[in-house]
């Protein structure tokens, strides 16, 4: 793999571009900082208790942001007010692991700030609404009695209307087309499980008199959802136009932010793509050992023919994840902690718009209802047959492991059994680094695969789940190219499809929703950037560590420090400073 240098910052140069000319009174010490940390943690979660509850803060049961202009423009200050403070702070006056909260915290609110203003979250975006009346944390997880749970679904569904006022009164005249008809489907997807799943789940409640008022409440809901999908087909959808991209200006905010990162869009897509180019000759090195005598692609697609059906989809999806876990406790590979809680089922229908498969974590202050979901979204009925088995090819039995390693172990279910189980803060635990939670399941693949997963030396076998990582690998890399080629360099929906399908090897239909989700998720360049940084970090530690070095005690100091970004870590698990500038 070709090596890299990105430049680590200060945090001072971090954030200079936004320091704020309004005099504000020093912070000084570790109780200074603590006390200004959760009393911008309170006001954070009191406006989004949403997030409140997925966390598992349930004091916030039953509760929805108040979306309406005003309740946006406090927040909106409250964040920058917020900054500033955090700017006036003497960061020389804090302990190391305070600084290191310090700077998860401030990049934090530059996010938040940057999706009011540069992502236009609440103006822009009909997904966010679309999105917004979602009570299925209450019926999926069983962390109050099943009453209490209703009374919250009817709380928060009588406020469904309030919702899409608020929609009606924020969002611009015009929107981006793929927004428009996302927030459609997303709308849709919601309606149906309202009166499908979230009916059946609670259709042997007794409470009559409960029942009555949620039926009432879930009626108003739906009836709201659909009116405002109606809405946007009538208003938005005929005068949609394709004006989603960021701009560089917005992208590189977005760079820094998150992780970081100054390294021009330019350099990291010259970047994707010469690693594109490395991974291509992988996945033809793979393909190649399984048949010499056929082209790679076609090596590929004979490989993902051999997938499940519709309808075992999901059975044979489970049949190897305790294998792949056993897999990781053998080899030594990770710590994992005997017990677990982890289901394996479809993707919830009001999810299915934006999702191939997902991992979905209890809180990490949930006590009760601990379960995980490891969801797969299935085909769909109303699909052609061509649509339906391009998107059974992508879960062909190989790269259905892979997933399993990306969703389950060792990716994002043991990245949060870890979380759990470590000392990390409550900033720690709220807030993430979008480069190092998917970096690490992406780098989860190609680390199995390295480590010997499912072939027990079988060459033919071991190039057969290559060639399904490497695969993977090129969905991860052409993901960063068409985000940095729509946002920066103005590349459309169709051509980006079409990058896809050329450098991904995929049929139209899967090709299409990975282009589609790059228009609003332009941070998905994220998994490539936090995997190529994980394995720059491993290299420096095993200098550093000698003979001391093993696969489990990386591993696990890896996934013992919250959820950072890499540059953060790297002055974690690295004893020389100046090995920190290199990220990658």
């Amino acid at each position: 793999m070709k090596k890299i240098s990105f430049l680590f910052i200060p945090i001072a140069a971090l954030f200079s571009c936004q320091q704020t000319k309004t005099t504000q009174p020093k912070i000084s010490g570790d109780a200074a900082f603590q006390k200004l940390s959760d009393d911008f943690l309170l006001g954070y979660l009191n406006w989004r208790p949403g997030n409140g509850v997925a966390l598992g803060y349930h004091q916030y049961d039953g509760k929805v942001t108040d979306l309406g202009k005003e309740s946006l423009g406090k927040e909106l200050d409250r964040l920058k007010d917020y900054d500033q403070k955090l700017g006036a702070t003497d960061t020389t006056s804090l302990s190391p692991k305070m600084f290191y909260d310090y700077r998860i915290l401030r990049s934090a609110i530059k996010n938040e700030i940057l999706n009011f203003e540069d992502m236009g979250a609440y103006n822009k975006n009909p997904m966010t609404y679309a999105e917004a009346v979602d009570v299925s944390i209450y019926i999926k997880r069983d962390f109050a009695p099943i009453e209490e749970r209703i009374s919250s679904i009817i709380a928060i569904e009588k406020n469904a209307t309030k919702v899409f006022a608020a929609a009606k009164e924020n969002l611009k005249d015009t929107l981006a087309k793929p927004y428009v008809e996302t927030a459609i489907q997303i709308a849709q997807g919601t309606t149906e499980f309202l009166a499908g799943d979230l009916k059946v789940a609670l259709k042997d409640v007794k409470n009559d008199t409960l029942m009555k008022a949620f039926n009432a409440a879930n009626k108003t809901a739906i009836d709201a959802i659909n009116a405002y999908a109606a809405w946007l087909k009538k208003e938005k959808l005929p005068k949609a136009n394709n004006n989603y991209a960021l701009g560089e200006a917005s992208y590189k905010k977005m760079l820094l932010y998150s992780e970081g990162l100054t390294i021009s869009p330019e350099k990291i897509l010259a970047i994707g793509l010469a690693e594109l180019k490395h991974q291509q000759d992988v996945f033809n090195a793979a393909a190649k050992t399984i048949n010499p005598n056929k082209k790679p692609v076609d090596v590929y697609h004979d490989l993902q023919k051999d997938h499940p059906t519709a309808e075992n989809l999901i059975p044979d999806v489970k049949k190897n994840v305790e294998a792949i876990r056993k897999f990781l406790t053998d080899k030594n590979i990770v710590t994992m902690p005997a017990t677990v809680n982890l289901k394996v089922t479809e993707t919830p229908q009001y999810a299915r718009a934006t999702s191939t498969a997902s991992n979905d974590d209890p809180g990490p202050f949930e006590t009760k209802a601990t379960e995980a979901f490891y969801y797969v979204t299935p085909v769909d009925a109303k699909w052609t047959a061509q649509q339906k088995e391009d998107w059974l090819r992508q879960f062909d039995y190989y790269t259905t492991d892979n997933v399993t390693i990306h969703e389950a172990y060792p990716g994002h279910y043991t990245q949060f059994l870890h979380l759990n189980a470590s000392d990390a803060t409550r900033i720690e635990k709220i807030f993430g680094s979008y480069a190092y939670v998917e970096g690490w399941a992406h780098y989860c693949e190609q680390m199995m695969a390295d480590a010997g997963y499912g072939h027990n030396g079988d060459t033919v076998l071991a190039a057969k789940y290559r060639l399904a990582q490497a695969g993977d690998a090129l969905l991860r890399l052409c993901r960063l190219c068409v985000s940095i080629k729509t946002h920066c360099q103005g590349m459309k929906l169709d051509a980006a499809t079409k990058f896809f399908m050329d450098n991904w090897y995929q049929g139209q239909k899967p090709s299409y929703q990975e282009a589609l989700r790059g228009t609003f998720d332009p941070g998905y360049l994220f998994y490539t950037i936090g995997k190529l940084e994980i394995l720059k970090l491993r290299t420096d530690y095993q200098k550093q560590e000698g003979a001391n070095f093993s696969l489990k005690k990386f591993h696990d100091e890896v996934l013992n420090h919250g959820m950072p970004q890499v540059r953060l870590l790297r002055e974690v698990m690295l004893k020389d400073s100046s090995t920190w500038k290199e990220v990658l």
